[in-house]
């Protein structure tokens, strides 16, 4: 009997073992985190965008905005304007939108290798003078052509409603934080493209005013020249746009919150490329010539409604950062003053944290590394081994969704057709000391066509320098605290 009832737990031990170590395992395990996209939604708003009018906006572009006030303790001046998606302001020529989806993303490589060529040329002790000949041996007129470079800020996706001049007229600027030069078109144009607005006429403007070369402005433009003892100016762009004209002071209106006299921007006579429906371009950068330097900004924050969407939300200076805000380092470049370099440290997908190497994303001593944030770029570009380590981490919790053929710079796609929502491993950037953000489901997963094809909205890129886009940023209020080194990202806040 005693013999017996050993075999019996001899035979039943194992067992025992295998439950309570398969119960632990299951405690120990993270159960996945899920996240519902709304794919008739998207497909709705994509469809949507091919048809909207914008002149339905004129209404809206008269109406002021007031400021949102988080935690601000800054005396300086509150600004505010509204902030528009490029669909809403310039309807698109494109009527399939897979066409306009390809079109999107030619842009955004164009934009994400002159951010990257930027960053080599800075390592490598470069400058922009050095592409073309010296300044003492250019002709004035030898402005009136692109310089190309190599290097460029891109076109711009989001739209910000801007005062220019005395008194003011109101007018679409793109908005880029990956540049620092302000220039608006004006007349008399020698070339201008297509703009939403009639183009600036300095004639009207009280307090237009020229900057002379022997300005700090003038001085600390990348390309400038001299004529009759006026500054001239010259941005080129990666992807074949550029500006020319003189460079000049003027007031700034921020809507009904404000002003700003005497900020330096381009006011450009020659114009050409991708910058069909806005006025020009507002630089949000870290150098000296931009918007936020020269106001003296100790914050800024924008709120990007989607791409499709024909909503509005504002982008704010000085007005402090959201109490529920995920606070991450923000970091500058000593080679490159334009970028803001954010602290990511890593993601997890699903709950489960995704395996790289520690300090992949760190900036080294010589510059090279790092991660910034910009609204300008779509796509959020992840060295490779970070991006393949994120995308299989993904694909595996995903094998329940049909696949679909990649499309464009997208390697991972689903075919979505037959389905209105599904449920999606919850992706979410990490920044250090245990702070994480979740993403939406629809910002990691975008419709390519109009038929339900999502692909995972990451891509590789060979720089050593990581970009966050625009896509990613869809939805949260990204905060620049100048003041105190820090990005704040709050969800919900548009």
């Amino acid at each position: 009997m005693a013999a017996a009832s050993s075999i019996h737990f001899l035979l039943s031990f194992p067992l025992f073992l295998s439950f309570l170590f398969t119960s632990t395992l299951g405690r120990l395990s993270p159960q996945a985190t899920t996240t519902t996209l709304d794919v008739s939604s998207s497909l709705s708003q994509a469809q949507h965008i091919l048809s909207f009018d914008p002149q339905s906006l004129k209404a809206f572009a008269q109406t002021q905005t007031q400021p949102l006030f988080f935690n601000s303790s800054t005396s300086a001046a509150v600004f505010s304007v509204p902030l528009h998606s490029r669909g809403s302001v310039h309807k698109t020529h494109h009527t399939d939108y897979k066409a306009l989806v390809l079109s999107r993303l030619d842009r955004d490589s164009a934009r994400v290798d002159s951010l990257s060529t930027k960053l080599l040329l800075a390592l490598n002790g470069v400058k922009k003078s050095q592409l073309r000949p010296l300044p003492t041996q250019i002709q004035a007129e030898a402005l009136s052509t692109p310089i190309i470079s190599g290097t460029s800020q891109g076109s711009g996706e989001y739209f910000s409603r801007v005062g220019v001049g005395k008194p003011a007229k109101q007018f679409y600027m793109v908005l880029d934080t990956g540049s620092d030069i302000n220039w608006i078109q004006c007349e008399p144009c020698s070339e201008c493209y297509q703009q939403s607005d009639p183009i600036f006429n300095p004639s009207g403007s009280s307090t237009y005013s020229p900057v002379t070369c022997e300005s700090k402005q003038c001085s600390s433009l990348e390309v400038s020249a001299c004529r009759s003892g006026k500054c001239l100016y010259q941005v080129s762009y990666g992807d074949g746009s550029y500006t020319v004209g003189d460079f000049v002071t003027e007031t700034v209106s921020f809507g009904n919150s404000g002003n700003m006299n005497g900020v330096a921007l381009g006011c450009g006579h020659d114009n050409e490329g991708l910058f069909v429906g806005a006025a020009g371009l507002l630089g949000l950068g870290g150098g000296p010539l931009s918007l936020t330097s020269q106001i003296k900004a100790t914050s800024f924050s924008y709120c990007l409604v989607d791409r499709d969407s024909t909503g509005s939300s504002t982008l704010d200076f000085n007005s402090g950062l959201p109490a529920d805000s995920v606070i991450a380092p923000l970091m500058k470049s000593r080679k490159v003053n334009t970028f803001y370099y954010i602290g990511l440290t890593g993601f997890s997908v699903g709950g489960q944290a995704v395996n790289i190497s520690p300090g992949l994303f760190e900036m080294n001593e010589s510059g090279e590394g790092g991660v910034i944030i910009d609204c300008g770029t779509a796509i959020t570009r992840l060295q490779t081994q970070a991006y393949n380590a994120l995308r299989d981490a993904f694909v595996k919790q995903t094998q329940g969704l049909p696949s679909a053929s990649g499309v464009a710079l997208f390697d991972t796609c689903y075919d979505l057709s037959s389905k209105s929502s599904v449920k999606v491993p919850t992706v979410s950037f990490h920044f250090g000391e245990g702070k994480s953000l979740d993403l939406p489901a629809k910002n990691y997963l975008i419709p390519v066509d109009s038929s339900g094809t999502f692909c995972f909205a990451f891509a590789p890129t060979s720089s050593s320098m990581s970009i966050i886009g625009n896509v990613q940023q869809q939805g949260t209020r990204v905060s620049f605290d100048l003041a105190n080194n820090r990005v704040g990202l709050s969800s919900h806040k548009c």
